[in-house]
């Protein structure tokens, strides 16, 4: 009773467009009064849960985000793929992928990736024939790389709820990220494929392309530090987190010279809009999953999933299907309070490695993140393009279709996943 007044009172919520965040805790809330819990508990849960070392790692790389897009390390980025590949019929194309590939190490979100090339990028290539809607389809789908490719914070949130090793999940995002970026190359190629109006872009000269890889540089050591550090065992990926803020910093003011002391209280205003929101669905959720664990509900439908999964094929299936419908109406940080406590049992049950399922499952949230209703990626590419969702979602379907793909060859080739862990930390 209580599992059903839980997941109905969420679920109403949600299609009332009240905020994620909010409907995870008002709908808390309901579950702790119906199964007579003090709401003294809430405060006490939520406090438990954020109060990590780990999670210290999330409102940092956000705001090494924030300080690279306001360092101008984004249109360098932009800059110096387009003078080495742009003067190709899909050279914009390939700039979109490649770039979102780069910016995803600095970000680690999927919104911001979008918001930081998309402002740059979709004009570019309207100006260059692309239809627009595709153009925006294109960058939705490449900033949804951003959850995949480490740094990402998605792989934080998973690591603290499933308790492995973030460094492990770091590894293990980079080949199967650039697998995404891959198939989506192809379906914004398949896509452009009977457009006569794409305009070539000259042919930059040797020069031009040792300028604009200077210009760069920087930009381009940023992944290297965060991800040499980590791997080296210099560094935690949550102090390699503050690392990046610093790094950041000097670059922005010293360095590129762009940021200075009046842009300081706009990065830490959006940086903490930015950390609150998560933060806060973070704590929200971890109530909610509390409820689930507590009450023996994620073990019953977790006991119900086995009993109808004969095999561990028909079992890794039946994830993706669910989390691919999650990925519909949720972020990947309640997606996963929500549904990684009842997954587990069918992961230890099956022999599935953590790291892989943490990878995949994210995958699948980063499709999630362009799929309608919810898909939060369009609306921020829309609101760049000036387009409607209607437009954007005509355009959107062979990135689903590639991105589903992609995602199939990740599950049932798990090496794909373990190599690099494998290998590093072996």
């Amino acid at each position: 009773m209580l599992g059903v007044i839980l997941f109905a009172s969420f679920f109403i919520l949600v299609f009332l467009n009240v905020p994620i965040a909010v409907s995870l805790g008002l709908s808390s809330l309901i579950g702790l009064t119906v199964g007579g819990h003090s709401f003294s508990m809430f405060p006490s849960i939520m406090y438990t849960a954020i109060g990590k070392f780990t999670l210290l790692a999330i409102p940092f790389f956000i705001l090494a985000g924030v300080i690279m897009d306001y360092a101008g390390i984004s249109r360098r980025l932009i800059k110096f793929a387009t003078v080495c590949v742009g003067h190709r019929k899909s050279g914009l194309i390939s700039v979109v992928v490649i770039t979102s590939c780069f910016f995803a190490a600095i970000s680690g979100s999927g919104p911001a990736t979008v918001a930081a090339l998309g402002s740059i990028l979709i004009p570019a290539m309207a100006k260059a024939g692309h239809n627009k809607a595709m153009s925006a389809a294109l960058m939705s789908a490449s900033g949804a790389i951003g959850i995949i490719i480490p740094p990402s914070i998605a792989f934080v949130v998973y690591a603290s709820i499933a308790d492995v090793s973030v460094g492990k999940l770091f590894s293990g995002g980079i080949i199967p990220g650039i697998l995404v970026g891959v198939a989506y190359l192809f379906a914004a190629q398949y896509s452009s494929r009977n457009n006569k109006e794409i305009i070539e872009q000259p042919k930059a000269t040797q020069p031009e392309i040792w300028q604009a890889f200077k210009d760069a540089f920087w930009g381009l050591l940023t992944p290297v530090i965060i991800l040499g550090g980590i791997y080296g065992g210099i560094f935690t990926p949550t102090e390699a987190a503050g690392v990046a803020v610093v790094y950041g910093l000097v670059v922005g003011i010293f360095i590129y010279k762009e940021i200075k002391l009046k842009h300081l209280w706009e990065i830490f205003v959006d940086s903490a809009i930015s950390s609150g929101t998560v933060m806060y669905i973070v704590a929200a959720a971890s109530v909610f999953a509390w409820l689930l664990s507590t009450s023996h509900i994620a073990s019953n439908i977790s006991s119900a999933i086995l009993s109808v999964a004969t095999s561990k094929t028909l079992a890794l299936l039946m994830i993706n299907v669910i989390f691919l419908i999650a990925g519909c109406f949720l972020d990947a940080n309640s997606a996963f309070y929500i549904l990684v406590p009842i997954m587990m049992p069918i992961v230890h049950a099956f022999e599935i490695d953590p790291i892989h399922f943490g990878v995949f499952i994210t995958t699948n949230m980063a499709i999630g993140q362009i799929t309608p209703p919810v898909g939060i990626n369009l609306y921020v590419a829309c609101n760049i393009a000036q387009i409607s969702v209607g437009e954007i979602c005509k355009k959107i379907l062979p990135f689903l279709v590639a991105g589903i793909i992609a995602l199939l060859i990740l599950t049932f080739i798990p090496a794909i996943t373990t190599f690099l862990p494998n290998l590093i930390y072996s």
